[in-house]
């Protein structure tokens, strides 16, 4: 009963640790696309690293979206479950859009 119980913890801790460097991976990833599609848009992100990463994630939401609006086939590769060229796209949307309101907030 004990060796099962262990065994049972074992694989839980073991787990949890591969889902845990799976997310900071991705995170990783994401930050680095956000960053990516921050040096490309003219002007500066806001939020400094947690906006890359955070226009990373949300890129490559869009970037999907938009590629299966289009029917387009990503002829790139993924990189912990990113698909890095639909989130690129989606991530210079992103920016494109914040750089936008973030500079109409400030004129204003």
């Amino acid at each position: 009963m004990l060796l099962v119980l262990v065994i049972l913890v074992g694989w839980a801790v073991l787990a949890t640790t591969v889902f845990a460097f799976g997310l900071l991976f991705t995170l990783i990833i994401a930050g680095l696309v956000g960053w990516a599609a921050d040096a490309i848009v003219p002007g500066k992100l806001p939020g400094g690293w947690l906006g890359a990463v955070l226009t990373g994630l949300l890129g490559g939401f869009v970037g999907q979206l938009l590629f299966s609006a289009l029917h387009l086939h990503d002829p790139g590769f993924s990189l912990f479950r990113v698909d890095l060229i639909p989130a690129f796209v989606g991530a210079v949307i992103i920016t494109f859009v914040a750089e936008m309101l973030s500079s109409r907030r400030s004129l204003a």
